[in-house]
């Protein structure tokens, strides 16, 4: 691994600088992009004056412009738009400037990165791990420097998971704070749009431009580890976050143990029969094409699902919200691993190989589900490596309206860590740097 050309970030770039290093992410799409199937389609659209001033940033292939509309992982019919997506409009106003749009997994409905016809983007650090979905283009292409900021989406998981499995920040914020307007919807009721980077410091403006919800949740002082959680967590990531909340004291910030009891693995539930149900309704009948067998069963199940069941587990949302922040004591955040699990080996994760073992895949999202069924903002941040060279992420989870106050907590993580200073190796130049 090398460290990062641009360790401050976009915005801790001089102005002078920052030309050279939005050429440079340009060329990583074409070289690294390609190398790791990350890419959809490369141009850069025209930028203008603002507080992102320039800021190169790529979206996952579910946000509509008015020249091409999102395909959705290759399962929609090419075209134009009506117009832009909302989160597009407002990242332009602000002065970012669109590389490229990044490969996903079909309809953003699998959390490991498979994808049935178009291949898996490969992880960078690791050639036969996964890279994480349902955002994995995104995430592999600002693990290897091909941009400053990733534009993704969480309905499980599909942000967090991927920024875990490639070794960057991961922001999903709170259901609702954001605009999902021209963008590919999964399951409207845990939709959630969200953002990665290396810096967290760089998402600090990005997430100004991008909310519609004010800020009004405390600074974090306090975090809770969850303790039943990290009871499943792997012996490599256990002492990688026991390392990292030694960093976060160093910051001034206190942690005290916490259980959940039954309340993660009720709010998981729910979080199931929301997703399958309305993900079935909003697209089992759409003419959408290049459906893998296992995708559309997955669909079809949640027709069983009745709007009845769909609806009480919506009714219960708040109430388990509050029993689930209650249960930290008194603390600001929660912290947890991101998966129970060490980054998988692609083979146990595809249906096609001998390998698969579905409850892997099904495990992948099991501590990140239920975050999107309670509405709350959460993040994922680079914390390690384990014996393969592969990244491990710590999830923390925020009180509502709390994105700020997470992304402090990172920006005060980071500075006092070196993680997130690394490129993997094999990806770490463009083609003008190699020369």
């Amino acid at each position: 691994m090398h460290n990062l050309s641009h360790p401050a970030g976009w915005f801790g770039l001089a102005p002078d600088a920052r030309e050279p290093a939005a050429r440079a992410c340009r060329e990583r799409v074409i070289t690294a992009g390609s190398e790791l199937n990350a890419v959809v389609s490369a141009a850069t659209l025209p930028g203008v004056p603002g507080p992102l001033a320039g800021l190169p940033y790529v979206t996952k292939d579910m946000f509509d412009r008015q020249e091409r509309r999102a395909e959705w992982g290759g399962v929609r019919t090419p075209g134009r738009a009506q117009r832009d997506a909302e989160i597009l409009r407002r990242l332009d106003r602000a002065g970012g400037v669109q590389i490229a749009v990044s490969r996903m997994t079909a309809l953003a409905y699998e959390p490991s990165g498979y994808h049935a016809t178009q291949g898996r983007t490969r992880n960078p650090w690791h050639a036969d791990i996964v890279s994480g979905g349902s955002s994995s283009g995104s995430a592999a292409l600002i693990a290897v420097g091909a941009g400053f900021l990733g534009l993704g989406s969480d309905t499980g998981g599909s942000i967090r998971i991927p920024a875990a499995c490639c070794g960057i920040v991961g922001l999903k914020p709170g259901w609702g704070s954001i605009s999902n307007e021209g963008a590919m919807q999964l399951a409207p009721s845990l939709d959630t749009i969200g953002f990665f980077a290396r810096v967290a410091r760089d998402l600090v403006p990005v997430w100004h431009c991008a909310r519609d919800t004010p800020e009004d949740s405390p600074d974090i002082n306090t975090v809770a580890v969850l303790g039943d959680a990290m009871a499943k967590a792997s012996p490599q990531a256990r002492i990688a976050i026991d390392a990292a909340l030694a960093v976060l004291s160093s910051a001034g910030i206190a942690t005290l143990p916490a259980e959940t009891g039954e309340i993660v693995r009720i709010a998981d539930e729910r979080a199931l029969t929301v997703m399958q149900g309305e993900a079935a309704r909003i697209h089992e009948n759409d003419s959408v094409n290049g459906l893998d067998p296992s995708l559309r069963k997955r669909l079809s199940k949640g027709l069983a699902i009745a709007d009845a069941a769909i609806q009480a587990a919506l009714d219960e949302r708040a109430t388990l919200r509050d029993h689930f922040v209650a249960a930290w004591r008194g603390a600001e955040a929660a912290v947890l691993p991101v998966m129970p699990l060490d980054t998988p080996l692609a083979v146990t994760v595809d249906p096609t190989e001998k390998a698969f073992d579905a409850r892997t895949l099904y495990s992948m999202s099991s501590l990140t589900r239920f975050v999107n069924y309670l509405g709350l903002p959460a993040l994922s941040l680079p914390i390690g490596f384990d014996n393969r060279g592969a990244p491990i992420g710590l999830q923390v989870i925020g009180r509502m309206q709390g994105e700020s106050a997470l992304l402090e907590l990172a920006a005060a993580f980071q500075a006092r860590s070196t993680w997130h200073l690394h490129l993997p190796a094999a990806h770490s130049l463009s083609a003008s740097e190699r020369t």
